[in-house]
């Protein structure tokens, strides 16, 4: 979600007149747009903002914006913990950034401004999308569910959902821009339907991303355990665009946890939706997320959480340690668990999560994967001179993107990929978190996405070469974190 809403903040403000940074320049405006869910967020933000005070007394006029959930919960904290920030602004009113920015301009004052409920849904602001051939797409924000752990909820506020229609029609935009895949966002994006007396509007809204013309891939996140229902299993396995692909979080194997945890759900449930989801989809690549060390965990219900992890035979998983977030009902729990135990656990974990995961991804040595073509997806693809992409349960491939000089199997004079075409390779090997595909691509199909791609590369050379460095005068220079899923 936080992508979506940066990509927003992006759109504002080129909206308004700035422009990108380029790589090197001192930018003139930085923005943050935070997390809150763990407390490395808290450090890595303060780190960075100690570390733009001398980059802006060295650059007067200079302006420091911080947004997002970290901004919803700390407010006027950020000014005074960092008094050279500008701006500082919450998850309701993003679309307030640009006059913020030019109220603290004027008024040589930093100006903070934190709203309670939404003001205009993000969806309806501007965009400057990352990927010209993938976007994401948000069906609601929010969450009606009071884990105990998460702090998300006070700071997003209750689930409001979008009306299809409007999802739609942003969708079919997306497309006619040149888009061919979609991911659905939501802090829970099955229960979407909830808030207009629809329950069945999540895989109502599934089947009609499937009558979308030219979109090829609709992928979403993420569900919760307890309202994942049989209807949302079908669609999945009865669209074709809808890909073989789900990330359910688990957060813990053991019934006593997942109670104090208050997710609303027990191991039998959950291990009942895989079996259901693999009954429809045998291919389908299954994610989750797993918190260790909560306030209470035992080590006979970590050891519940291992064997659900075996049984569960997941692709990936995302593993964390229990973070302790004031403000929430875990953090005033008796019986945390010492550092050092977390950290054992934590070990452990991530151990057996790559045991099954590299077991899972060696099942797809010598067969046909088809990848989208990503940019970025590989942070060593220069070095290894391989392209990546994503298969179509989101396995992370890495490929040559031309097989060796006569290979067989390899086209002659087969056209070099790009960013959002589709290539079809075959495995050659496997490690925990991707797959790789030496022997150069089988076909490589050329689609609408490769073509936005390489209009927006024209497009970005063109500007560089009429605009050249802003200067007195210029458009503003922008600088923002850098969107992306990581390799």
């Amino acid at each position: 979600m936080n992508m979506h809403d940066s990509e927003r903040l992006a759109g504002l403000l080129e909206e308004a007149g700035y422009r990108r940074a380029a790589t090197g320049v001192t930018p003139d405006v930085v923005v943050f747009n935070t997390c809150a869910v763990r407390e490395n967020a808290d450090n890595r933000l303060y780190g960075n903002l100690g570390q733009l005070l001398p980059v802006k007394n060295a650059h007067p006029g200079m302006q420091i914006a911080v947004g997002g959930c970290l901004a919803q919960k700390d407010r006027a904290v950020i000014t005074s913990r960092a008094p050279w920030v500008d701006v500082v602004f919450g998850t309701h009113n993003i679309g307030a950034l640009p006059a913020l920015l030019e109220r603290a301009r004027v008024r040589q004052q930093a100006q903070v401004e934190i709203v309670e409920s939404l003001e205009r849904f993000p969806s309806v602001l501007p965009t400057r999308r990352e990927s010209p051939y993938s976007a994401w797409v948000a069906i609601s924000v929010g969450c009606n569910n009071t884990c105990t752990f998460c702090i998300v909820p006070s700071l997003r506020g209750r689930e409001e959902d979008r009306r299809p229609g409007d999802v739609l029609a942003e969708i079919r935009a997306v497309v006619a821009d040149g888009v061919i895949e979609v991911t659905l966002l939501g802090q829970n994006v099955n229960s979407y339907g909830a808030a207009f007396g629809d329950r069945l509007a999540f895989s109502k809204l599934l089947r009609a991303c499937g009558g979308v013309d030219g979109l090829e891939r609709v992928r979403f996140t993420s569900p919760h355990p307890r309202d994942f229902t049989d209807d949302v299993i079908e669609a999945m396995a009865q669209t074709p665009n809808v890909m073989p692909q789900l990330h359910m979080p688990l957060q813990s194997g053991s019934d006593a946890v997942l109670r104090a945890m208050r997710r609303a759900y027990r191991r039998d449930k959950y291990l009942a939706i895989l079996n259901k989801v693999r009954a429809a989809m045998p291919d389908a690549a299954i994610t989750t997320d797993i918190i260790v060390g909560f306030p209470g965990e035992t080590e006979k219900d970590f050891a519940d959480t291992l064997d659900l992890v075996r049984q569960a035979r997941f692709a990936g998983a995302f593993t964390f340690r229990y973070s302790v977030r004031p403000g929430t009902p875990a953090a005033a729990m008796s019986g945390q668990v010492a550092p050092d135990v977390v950290q054992e656990r934590y070990e452990r974990l991530t151990a057996l999560v790559e045991e099954t995961s590299l077991a899972g991804n060696r099942h797809f040595t010598g067969h046909e994967v088809e990848v989208l073509v990503a940019d970025g997806e590989g942070r060593k693809d220069q070095v290894t001179h391989r392209m990546s992409g994503r298969a179509r349960d989101n396995r992370l491939v890495h490929f040559a993107p031309a097989g060796p000089a006569g290979a067989a199997g390899t086209p002659a004079a087969a056209p070099l990929p790009r960013p959002g075409d589709v290539v079809t390779a075959v495995v050659t090997s496997a490690a925990p978190h991707y797959l790789i595909a030496d022997g150069g691509p089988l076909s490589v199909r050329r689609t609408r996405g490769g073509d936005a791609w390489e209009a927006r590369l024209a497009g970005a050379g063109e500007r560089g070469a009429t605009q050249g460095d802003a200067g007195p005068g210029g458009q503003v220079l922008l600088g923002m974190p850098a969107l992306g899923r990581p390799a």
